[in-house]
Parts: C-alpha cells; structure tokens; sequence
C-alpha cells in the first residue's frame, strides 16, 4: 500500500466525527423532492465547505428555489494530467409520515454501527464521504496536478437532470465517478424514458348514443377512448414479452426491459363517451440503446397496433417523449451507462478498493438508475461508486452503516491522489 494511502487511512480513522458532523448538517436540511424548490440553503453550505476546500465556485438556478453548485479546483499542470469529476444529488425523496419514523428523519442518529436519517443512503452519505475525502487530502497537504471538479446537483429524484445542466454548460473531465448509492461495487446502469400515449377522438359523444356506436352495431363510427387505450396496452405486454426473450446484456436479468404502464387519465364525466384517453408509461432499457432508438421502436409497435383496429387507424395514438421534470412537465428522461472495465479510471478505482479493504471490488450494473448516464452521454468515462444499499434508499428509518462511508472516504482520497497526479501520457501509450 502507498504510504499516502496509509496517511489517508489513518486520519480518516482519527476524524471520523469529522463525517459524521458533515452529514448531520446535511440531514438536517429538508432537501425533500417533492416538493422540491427547497435545495438553495443546502447548497450554500456545500458551497462554503468547497472554498474551504481550496475551490473555485460557480452557483446557478435549476427551478425557482433549487440550485446548483460546481467546485473547480485547478490543477498544477491540467493540460498533461488527467482531470476528475466528482457528483452527487442533495435532494432526497420524501420522508413520508415522520410520525411512522422510530426518530425524526431530519436529525441524523447514530444506533450502533449505522447512522439514520432520510438521504444517509441515498445520497447525502455519499456527498458526505466525498467532501470528508476532500478534507482529508487537505490536512494532508496533497497536492493534484490534473484539474478537481465536484458537482452538487439537485433534481435528480424527480428526474430534473442537474447533471445535464453541467454537461450543457461544458463541463468536462477525462473520468467521473457518481457517488451515488450502489454498497461500494462499481456500477453502470441502463436508462429510463416516460412517455404519454394520448388516444383522442375526432368526435365527442353522448353517453345516450352508446347503444348506438359501432361496438353496439347501432350505425355511429364512433368509439371509447378508454376502451381503445386498453388494446394499447395490450400491445405493449406483448412487445415487453418479446423483449425479455430478445434483449439481452451482461448484467441485467432477462426481463430488465420493462415498459410499466404506471397511469392512466381518461373521459370527462359520466354524462359522455370518453373522448380522449392519456397513458403513461416507464420504459427501462439496456446500455447498448439510446431512449430514442427505445422510445421510436414502442411507437412504431403501437402504430401498427392501431392499424389493424379500423378505428384507431382513422384516430391513430400520439406520443409525448420524456420531458425535463416529473414535477413540471410529468416526464423524465435517464440515460443508460455502460461501463469498460479495461478503462484505466475504473481498473484504478478498482485497484484503490482492494488496497483498502482487501476485497476485490465489484463490477456490475445498477438495478436503477441515476445522473450518471447525462456525464456517459457527454463522452465522460463515468462509474457509479458509493456507499449504502438500494435497499435502504427511499426506505422508512433509512440508514447507512458509518465504517461504510469511512471506506468510501479512504479510496475516493487515495483515488483522487492517483489519478489526478496521473499523466495522459502514461495511460494513452
């Protein structure tokens, strides 16, 4: 083991409250995504902690009242040695019914081994362990010769994309690592799209003409909207049955592809035949398809769908394709990450894991999905690597076990050290 690794090991022991204290104050916020517009104050704190931290600060608006914050900390010499991002989200999902709580989700507690609290696994621990790392290299007065970037987002629990915010103003870096939760295995990830699938008739009818319609034999060409929805979603069964036996990918069970009709809106009242029909949809898909490839290959599936109803072919299903928020505009978009095992960034991460713990690391993919994907999308080699389990994530009485975040601590700091004073060079022959 390097001795810096050993001098990192050691203080991060010695300052363990030091975390500990870093993640109380971030608990203590009430980041809760719903109702979101809530992150400003949080983000001002890390902000703060970052120009301690030796970096440079820019803050900007996502929506009315979330920001987001990114930390550059120049290197010696950026331009012959390799650059890193580091990313996290400070909002969490809602805490629920804090009275079902065994203590107050906005306190951070420590019972035993764990820390509980709303966001300790999913993912204020793992903001928390990569600031500690940051201070850690600090104290030790190391110095980094390729560029440090942190970027603490918002909006990634209702599907915002504050990560695409960064990628879209530029910034970029030669690997990221999200610190999202994943129980300290290093993961890729597939992607999600929602869409709606609207079913509107030309035509709006009584309700006292429906023994009159053409299901009835009574001479109107007319029909329900709902009922029509319900061939949809039939044809949608039948191709997410034909993706489990045909899509296929290393690390994702067969039937990963999922397309999950989550709501449905339909009618205006009793009084008329429902003239529009709205569904919603999740479609999960694997890393080797993008979300339009996903999204066109479901449309064209259910156009021929319609086609062979003589109704719907004259009143075709539309579509509406993800969207920037599932609290503005009720869609998201995750792209999918795939991951190269043989990329020198995650063989190093990799190596930097086993030296800690003496275990080899895991290298699988992500039953969820994060903002990794936007920095994959950017052309930024990009792994997911923190602390806590998706188990507890979202979870009543969530937690994360305190020796967890240490170790994320000890080989984020003695990864950062390497591979920022790493140069270009030596990794690209």
């Amino acid at each position: 083991m390097s001795s810096i690794q050993d001098k990192i090991n050691k203080l991060a022991d010695e300052r363990k409250e030091d975390l500990i204290e870093i993640l109380r104050s971030l608990v203590a916020f009430r980041t809760e995504s719903p109702p979101a517009r809530n992150t400003e104050e949080a983000q001002h704190y890390i902000k703060y902690l970052l120009r301690d931290l030796g970096f440079e600060t820019e803050e900007w608006g996502l929506f009315p009242g979330d920001t987001i914050v990114a930390g550059t900390k120049p290197g010696r010499n950026s331009e012959q040695y390799q650059s890193l991002i580091l990313n996290g989200h400070i909002d969490v999902v809602a805490a629920g019914d804090e009275d079902e709580w065994e203590h107050t989700p906005f306190e951070l507690r420590k019972d035993g081994d764990f820390l509980y609290g709303r966001g300790t696994a999913d993912m204020k621990g793992g903001m928390a362990s990569t600031l500690f790392a940051l201070q850690l290299l600090r104290e030790l007065g190391v110095e980094l010769d390729g560029d440090l970037y942190f970027q603490s987002v918002t909006g990634e629990e209702a599907g915002e994309a504050g990560t695409k915010s960064c990628v879209d103003r530029g910034m970029q870096a030669d690997f990221a690592v999200v610190a999202d939760t994943s129980d300290l295995a290093i993961h890729g990830q597939g992607g999600v799209i929602t869409g709606w699938i609207t079913i509107k008739s030309k035509t709006t009818h009584h309700d006292g003409l429906r023994s009159r319609l053409i299901h009835a034999g009574g001479g109107i060409v007319g029909a329900s909207a709902i009922e029509k929805m319900m061939k949809v979603i039939q044809g949608l069964q039948e191709l997410e049955r034909h993706w489990a036996v045909t899509k296929v990918y290393p690390g994702f069970l067969p039937g990963s592809t999922t397309i999950n009709p989550s709501v449905i809106e339909g009618g205006r009242n009793a009084a008329y035949i429902a003239d529009e029909c709205r569904l919603w949809i999740t479609v999960h898909f694997h890393p080797n398809e993008t979300y339009k490839e996903v999204a066109e290959e479901i449309q064209q599936h259910v156009l021929a769908v319609a086609q062979g109803d003589p109704w719907l072919k004259e009143n075709p299903p539309s579509f509406d394709w993800g969207g920037k928020s599932m609290i503005e505009d009720r869609g998201e978009i995750f792209p999918a990450i795939d991951i190269d095992e043989n990329h020198p960034g995650l063989v190093m991460l990799k190596n930097q894991h086993h030296q800690v713990s003496k275990q080899e690391a895991v290298v699988s993919m992500s039953p969820t999905v994060t903002d990794a994907g936007w920095l994959g999308q950017a052309g930024i080699p990009t792994v997911i690597y923190g602390p806590g389990k998706l188990e507890e994530a979202h979870s009543l009485n969530e937690r994360v076990e305190l020796q967890q975040l240490i170790h994320h601590a000890k080989v984020l700091a003695g990864f950062i050290e390497k591979w920022c004073n790493t140069e270009r060079s030596t990794l690209n022959g």
